[in-house]
């Protein structure tokens, strides 16, 4: 049961009954309440009401009652722990024990934030300082400010320290929460001289904070660890108060600070958030999709705000939302830009911003110079890697309008981007795979560094037969996975002419993740006394697929050049294109 009740205790804390039943059942806003039609009996006067702050539905007609995980069993049908695993799902929560133990030790971290929250709030604004002034120079009112719970924390060692010591709070805790530090013996507050963002869950609960420095003191942000109460990557600045109004706009602007938060909203732009210091998460894109398929990357003009950009995409475009970057010039930020220039100047912004697949190609053609036939090159075939992702439609009216603007023919287009989606090229072209020589094909897991089933096996022939090293070299360009190129340099190193490899010394020489795919080969790769066919197999595969790649590279190079003003290159590439198709011919 221990590990069931923390998963019920993390539900609790991270799914707000009024965002779940708000996705199924109309509700209207109703004094402290929500009211809407009870999605269990047939009614025409709504009876059916939730509790944000008790986070229990009930209804007065037909008298269901009962919590967030009550409400997903009734309405979807479900036993406890099939509501339990849709929950968990849908937020991100693994189903596995936490590092705390009930919700009555949760609610006492909860309560210890909100004090230190109520500490800063105090500090910023009942007596004069510099935060209060920092902000008021910034352009923000007090009202925007209360409503965000903005506080500072002073410049003193152990204000903070000394408060909590007077109400007899655990240091332990404390430490843990990131609110004091420890060194030397003494504790001491852990922000200082810095403007404090309280955040806050969509359940209302303070479960971390950020600290803006107002001196010369790095970080210039400062940001709560890890806690039992706070993951960064599962949670969004500023979603407590935003969320109704996402819902509303059936929009949501991401930006990248606090700040920026604050100004959008200040400025009469309230369908906004912002994670938490840290590039978007996969958790952070399910979080978004419950309240808007439809997201506006607002991020900072410069080159980190681009990297951003890219990579928020991509993760917002595999968890299905509809994800577009807006430009804003002269490098400004969104805070910059909207005091500057006003709401309206922002939304025509917002109207004009670029899809998923506009922004990459309009990067592409900033990074790469057309006029030349290598920019050309490289533009068809990062462009065709970027329309593979969209559906045909999308591809198709892409490929017509590309085709347009560069005169690249839409056949070459089309062409590369069959070649990138054809799984069979995939493993030729980049997997650099091998025939089947006793073994089942395992493709190549190259981004976690387990290698391919042609590096396994090149590996285990050097393993078995130390000959195979000086062989295998001039083809050492094919191991590309981190792990089998580390054991393939290790062997190299330990190798010794007219001596077998000795494995205790490779295995000696990895570190952990690397020795797993060495005891992978060793366990799980069987030659069957075939090692010379097996060889020759490989250098044969390699041959191949370096052949390969050359005839595509050709093809796109006749596409791509002038029929008049290069027609000698044209010639000769077709002379090539024609000798390769001829090997291939004989070698069948």
């Amino acid at each position: 049961m221990g590990i069931r009740n923390n998963i019920i205790d993390e539900i609790k804390s991270r799914c707000n009954i009024v965002d779940v039943i708000g996705r199924h059942v109309l509700l209207k806003k109703s004094g402290s309440n929500y009211k809407g039609v009870c999605p269990f009996h047939n009614e025409k006067t709504p009876s059916f009401v939730v509790s944000d702050t008790k986070q229990i539905f009930t209804c007065f007609g037909c008298g269901a009652t009962g919590d967030v995980i009550e409400f997903v069993q009734r309405y979807n049908n479900l036993d406890f722990l099939g509501a339990l695993e849709k929950l968990c799902d849908e937020y991100g929560i693994e189903m596995k024990p936490s590092g705390y133990q009930t919700e009555q030790d949760r609610t006492a971290l909860y309560e210890i934030n909100r004090e230190a929250a109520t500490f800063f709030y105090r500090a910023f604004f009942n007596n004069p300082n510099p935060g209060y002034d920092y902000m008021k120079k910034r352009g923000f009112v007090p009202e925007v400010l209360r409503k965000f719970g903005i506080g500072y924390a002073d410049d003193e060692w152990d204000s903070l320290y000394q408060y909590f010591i007077k109400k007899g709070t655990d240091l332990q805790i404390l430490l843990k929460l990131g609110l004091i530090s420890y060194s030397k013996g003494k504790y001491f507050d852990k922000y200082r001289n810095r403007i404090i963002f309280p955040i806050i869950n969509t359940r209302r609960k303070v479960i971390g904070f950020g600290g803006r420095t107002l001196g010369d003191k790095e970080p210039k942000y400062l940001n709560s660890p890890e806690s039992a109460i706070f993951q960064k990557k599962n949670n969004l600045y500023g979603l407590n108060l935003t969320r109704q109004d996402i819902n509303k706009e059936k929009c949501v602007i991401l930006v990248e600070g606090y700040m920026d938060v604050i100004s959008l909203y200040q400025n009469g732009i309230r369908n906004v958030s912002a994670s938490l210091g840290t590039a978007l998460t996969e958790n952070q894109a399910a979080m978004i999709k419950r309240y808007s398929d439809n997201v506006i990357l607002a991020y900072d003009a410069d080159e980190a705000g681009q990297t951003a950009a890219l990579r928020g995409l991509d993760i917002l475009h595999k968890a299905g939302c509809k994800a577009k970057v807006m430009h804003i010039s002269d490098g400004k930020d969104p805070d910059d830009f909207i005091k500057e220039n006003g709401k309206e100047e922002f939304l025509k912004l917002v109207s004009n911003a670029m899809s998923f697949a506009d922004y990459k190609i309009y990067l592409l053609r900033q990074r790469l110079d057309l006029n030349t036939t290598e920019g050309r090159v490289e533009f068809l075939q990062e462009t065709a890697k970027i329309l593979g992702e969209l559906s045909p439609v999308e591809a198709d009216i892409y490929i017509k309008k590309i085709a347009r603007e560069t005169n690249i023919s839409e056949g070459a287009i089309r062409l590369e981007i069959n070649v990138n989606n054809n799984s069979e090229n995939i493993k030729k072209y980049k997997k650099v795979s091998v025939q089947d020589t006793g073994n089942k094909y395992q493709s190549g897991r190259t981004d976690s560094g387990f290698g391919t089933m042609l590096e396994k096996n090149l590996i285990k022939l050097m393993l078995l037969n130390s000959s195979y090293v000086n062989m295998i070299k001039p083809y050492e360009w094919v191991f590309q996975s981190p792990s089998a190129f580390k054991i393939y340099d290790v062997i190299k190193s330990v190798y010794k002419l007219d001596e077998e490899i000795d494995v205790k010394k490779v295995e000696d020489s990895l570190e952990t993740e690397d020795n797993k795919l060495l005891q992978d080969i060793m366990e799980n790769i069987h030659l069957a006394d075939k090692e010379e066919q097996v060889f020759q197999d490989c250098i044969k595969s390699i041959k191949e697929a370096v052949l390969a790649k050359r005839e595509q590279e050709i093809i796109q190079l006749i596409s791509i050049l002038d029929d008049e003003k290069d027609r000698d290159k044209i010639d000769a590439l077709t002379i090539e294109l024609m000798k390769l198709q001829k090997g291939k011919i004989k070698d069948r």
